[in-house]
């Protein structure tokens, strides 16, 4: 682990009870961590991760990095004072979007199994940068592996099988989808963020059958306490 202290941090007001994964969405690893160290930017994360494995510690976890910015995550608004920020390098849909490497999750793996064990975070609690800011942010984005951090554990699984369509009207969607933990300000930003993180290879922004089915079954397993 390299330490590469970014000025901008201040105070936390809240427990840490959330882990929030973002892209970098710049064009290198280098362009990014500068951008994160330089006051002007106003913005930081406690970790970056590289894409050949390297992490790069930029403000100490009992600080507030300034990485999730306006957000909101089940009652939460102050994202920034309740989480840890990672950022994974990776130039966004903006640069030129690509597969996460296998040397990068290889090192995010134990880096976030570490923080949330130490935590105690819940896996419904380990977030993309799109669920707690679904009008303003793609990240991680559809091409981020997160069954592969649901196997061990550390996220929620995309719920399979057979699943069960409520037949909900869109209004109710959108309250099954409040009481999940996204904001529904947009309804559709809020969808197409749903979609991006539970349904990565259709993203219409459009409420179906398969999106009703697949958050009735995530509201069911938190319901019975399988979301730790």
């Amino acid at each position: 682990m390299i330490d590469t202290p970014s000025p901008n941090f201040d105070e936390r007001k809240l427990p840490i009870t959330m882990l929030v994964l973002h892209y970098t969405g710049m064009q290198d690893a280098p362009s990014a961590i500068e951008w994160l160290a330089n006051p002007a930017s106003k913005v930081s994360a406690h970790y970056v991760v590289t894409e050949d494995g390297q992490i790069i510690r930029m403000v100490d976890e009992a600080d507030r990095a300034w990485h999730a910015g306006r957000s909101h995550w089940r009652g939460i608004t102050d994202v920034n004072s309740a989480s840890i920020g990672i950022e994974i390098v990776n130039p966004g849909h903006e640069f030129g979007y690509r597969p996460f490497p296998e040397e990068q999750m290889s090192a995010l793996i134990p880096l976030v199994a570490d923080i949330v064990d130490r935590y105690n975070i819940p896996r419904a609690n380990v977030v993309g940068h799109s669920d707690i800011a679904p009008a303003r942010k793609q990240d991680p984005g559809e091409l981020f592996d997160w069954q592969r951090l649901a196997r061990v554990r550390l996220a929620l699984p995309i719920p399979e099988g057979r699943l069960v369509d409520p037949y909900w009207s869109d209004g109710a969607f959108m309250l099954a989808l409040e009481r999940f933990g996204y904001d529904i300000s947009d309804g559709r930003a809020a969808t197409t963020a749903f979609q991006r993180r539970w349904r990565p290879g259709t993203i219409t922004g459009e409420i179906d059958g398969e999106c009703r089915a697949i958050l009735f079954a995530l509201l069911l397993d938190r319901d019975a306490g399988r979301t730790r």
